[in-house]
């Protein structure tokens, strides 16, 4: 086994044991990236009329019980601890002990009643956003409600007759900037055409935060920390889809910047707003999406390009995390800094934190005489051991250099990688970074074997050749 074979070459050998992506929409050619095909796919004339269920990688799901056909659930308010980077946990308000607020999923045409209690030391309100339901269900402060006294508790019920990405939130806007938000999705009566393989949320947060404090700064103007779901990359949670898939992601925001967010190696359309479904007649190709304050974007996808794809808000400042309190004890200086120095401060990092520090990119020699150096110089820090869990098995050594702010991974595996790295996200099985130059990109460590991404591309392959 040639280890140094790559990704692409696996999963173009995967491609071919597939007959192409064509195949997979029942067409002679395939179907602009992003677009519908013409005619529907075997997955649209056999798919199921329930919606498949939305995953917020990183947020758990708002369990409920039945009363009489009725979803309850049950919503608590109250300060939460949220490790958001593997040395950085803050003090921030959530719900159910989570930040964002766990996901809440019900279907359209649903009686729901939500139970609220309030844990927090000061009183509040909760509003749905986008949700058309009665007004003394609305959730406005001292119109529609009295506030909810710490201590006490409130419920809320109403039939949902919308379908699309909603959420919710404290109507008190310090209370908003201290992360007191969570999804709630309303899954149409049936699924939308064209059929999604995959479906994902994820909630956009930023925080100001001083070095060496915990406690958001909620009247502050700038933000240092960007979230996706309540963590900052590289311990944000890779979206794991199937190579030809139908992929769905859904976006919503709420803080003080607009969010630009970019997907690469794909052509996306935009298919839903914080209004719910857009015709299909408002759909158009576009591999940005601007997501901004209070607003919900959905956008779909044909992950017909393998890779480990980024997927970030591109805003300058929002792709890195907060430099200035690295160290913990004192503040981390770069506009000055040489590479012995940038060296010490980042040992310091891993051995505080627990990874093996990896050498930056190269420097010239005369870098320091350079009028703005550094800019990004320093910056890349490799902590893979540290945001190991199953979803990264198989990724590269060092993977996790340049992977900081709002940011993930969406990873497109030809089928047999993905079956792999699925069971382990099932068994719970974590395979252990290899050592440094000791795997190449597309190998994958499963159990107690290890398991080459060509060996199972080969073994499609065959099994093609044979039906």
């Amino acid at each position: 086994m040639d280890s140094r074979r790559s990704f692409l070459q696996v999963a173009a050998a995967a491609v071919a044991s597939l007959g192409g992506v064509s195949r997979l929409f029942g067409t002679d050619t395939p179907p602009p990236v992003g677009t519908r095909s013409t005619r529907p796919k075997p997955a649209e004339r056999s798919a199921p009329a329930v919606p498949r269920p939305v995953i917020t990688p990183d947020v758990k799901n708002l369990p409920f019980t039945l009363d009489n056909g009725t979803k309850v659930f049950q919503l608590v308010a109250e300060p939460v601890k949220r490790k958001i980077a593997p040395w950085k946990t803050i003090d921030c308000w959530g719900f159910n002990g989570s930040c964002p607020g766990p996901t809440i999923q019900v279907n359209q045409g649903d009686q729901v009643r939500i139970v609220v209690e309030n844990r927090l030391p000061e009183s509040f309100a909760i509003h749905w956003h986008g949700l058309e339901i009665p007004y003394a269900m609305d959730g406005m402060p001292y119109l529609s409600q009295k506030p909810i006294a710490p201590g006490s508790q409130l419920g809320y019920e109403f039939t949902v007759h919308q379908n699309g990405t909603f959420f919710y939130h404290s109507h008190s806007p310090m209370q908003q900037m201290m992360g007191m938000i969570g999804m709630f999705i309303l899954h149409p009566t049936r699924a939308h055409a064209p059929i999604v393989d995959h479906d994902f949320g994820i909630v956009l947060q930023e925080w100001a935060l001083l070095p060496n404090n915990t406690v958001p700064n909620t009247a502050n103007m700038e933000w240092n920390w960007l979230t996706f779901n309540g963590v900052c990359s590289p311990m944000t949670t890779p979206l794991i889809v199937r190579l030809g898939s139908r992929v769905r992601v859904r976006f919503v925001n709420l803080g003080m910047d607009h969010h630009p967010i970019h997907l690469h190696g794909h052509t996306f359309v935009v298919t839903g707003t914080e209004g719910g479904r857009q015709p299909e007649t408002l759909w158009g190709p576009a591999n940005t999406v601007l997501v901004g304050v209070a607003q919900a974007r959905d956008f779909e996808f044909v992950a017909n390009n393998p890779g480990e794809w980024m997927l970030h808000c591109h805003m300058p400042h929002h792709n890195m995390n907060a430099m200035s309190d690295l160290l913990g004890d004192r503040m981390m200086m770069t506009a000055d800094t040489e590479d012995s120095r940038a060296l010490i401060q980042m040992q310091t990092l891993a051995d505080q934190v627990g990874f093996q520090h990896v050498h930056h990119a190269p420097i010239t020699p005369d870098a320091n005489n350079v009028p703005g150096f550094p800019q990004d110089a320093f910056m890349d820090m490799g902590m893979d051991e540290v945001v190991a869990k199953p979803e990264n098995n198989g990724l590269p050594r060092n993977w996790s250099a340049m992977m900081m702010g709002m940011m993930t991974l969406v990873r497109v595996l030809p089928p047999d990688l993905y079956e792999l790295v699925m069971k382990d996200v099932k068994n719970g099985y974590t395979a252990p970074p290899p050592p440094l130059g000791g795997q190449a990109h597309g190998e994958h460590q499963h159990g107690d074997h290890d398991h080459s991404a060509h060996e199972h591309a080969e073994h499609a392959n065959d099994e093609g050749h044979r039906r």
